[in-house]
């Protein structure tokens, strides 16, 4: 993608969308995260950098950075799940804010008015750190996880996995 797509992209907020694996692509992935895996474990692989062939032949060495997130993202779509990568201590608007948090960009507005969410303010416009956006989701899904749990607890106390569904 040239660097001017990938600007806008990025100012629009779609940079950061998730990308879901292909149901036809797994085995692709599978041989693909071993390649990636063995490569990192073995010291006589890092020596050797691992390369792309472009469109015309050429070939480009990958440096040790764009490998460990190549082998992380391999990981996670492997298993079925969709990766986006966001550049850290990038500022988000609302709308990228709550695109992050899967909740509507008024949501966030309201937890910014609470004081719940920090934000910077450039002339009208709020900005959010991203450490921000993702400790507050870090935050939520613990807090979801406990009331969760917290509720398996009770309904099993109280017998409600014992009873028949009429």
């Amino acid at each position: 993608m040239a660097p001017s797509r990938a600007r806008k992209l990025d100012r629009r907020g779609g940079a950061h969308l998730p990308v879901a694996p292909q149901e036809d692509q797994h085995e692709e992935l599978v041989e693909l995260s071993r390649m990636l895996v063995g490569h990192a474990r073995s010291a006589k692989s890092r020596a050797k950098r691992l390369s792309v062939v472009g469109p015309n032949g050429e070939t480009l060495a990958l440096p040790a950075s764009v490998v460990d997130v190549l082998e992380r993202a391999t990981a996670v779509l492997t298993n079925g799940d969709a990766v986006a990568i966001l550049p850290v201590g990038r500022e988000l608007t609302t709308q990228q804010a709550a695109d992050l948090l899967n909740v509507s960009r008024q949501y966030v507005v309201r937890l910014v008015n609470a004081d719940r969410l920090p934000c910077t303010k450039t002339g009208k416009h709020r900005r959010l750190r991203l450490e921000d956006v993702l400790a507050f989701k870090r935050a939520r899904d613990l807090e979801r996880s406990r009331a969760l749990t917290d509720l398996t607890r009770l309904t099993e106390e109280f017998g409600g996995y014992d009873r028949e569904m009429k």
